[in-house]
């Protein structure tokens, strides 16, 4: 591929400079393709194994998160963000999460 199929050139780049924005360009929508796996964690439980397997159809696990708390967002096993569950608006059979609080990467809250 040219460059100017991938981006265009920077009036002040050097020949070499251009090649090498081209190229980041490519990398990053390479890296911008890669899928990741979302999770939203509406809570947790821990069961001796004898109970969980008394568990049968209806069976009710008690969570160790409450109604209006908020859940986790989980991307690739890390906690990025916090938010609220709603009702996706076009589609009132599906929920979706409102996010309120994005986690840094320390976990601080930003």
């Amino acid at each position: 591929m040219s460059e100017t199929q991938d981006a265009p050139p920077d009036p002040e780049a050097s020949g070499e400079e251009a090649f090498v924005k081209s190229q980041g360009n490519r990398n990053l929508d390479v890296i911008l393709r890669i899928p990741v796996v979302v999770q939203v964690v509406l809570g947790s439980a821990t069961m001796p194994v004898s109970n969980l397997l008394k568990l049968g159809r209806g069976a009710v696990i008690p969570l160790d998160h409450r109604v209006g708390e908020p859940v986790d967002v989980v991307v690739n096993g890390r906690v990025i963000a916090r938010g609220e569950i709603v009702v996706v608006e076009d589609d009132n059979s599906r929920f979706g999460v409102s996010l309120t609080e994005i986690v840094g990467p320390t976990g601080s809250v930003e």
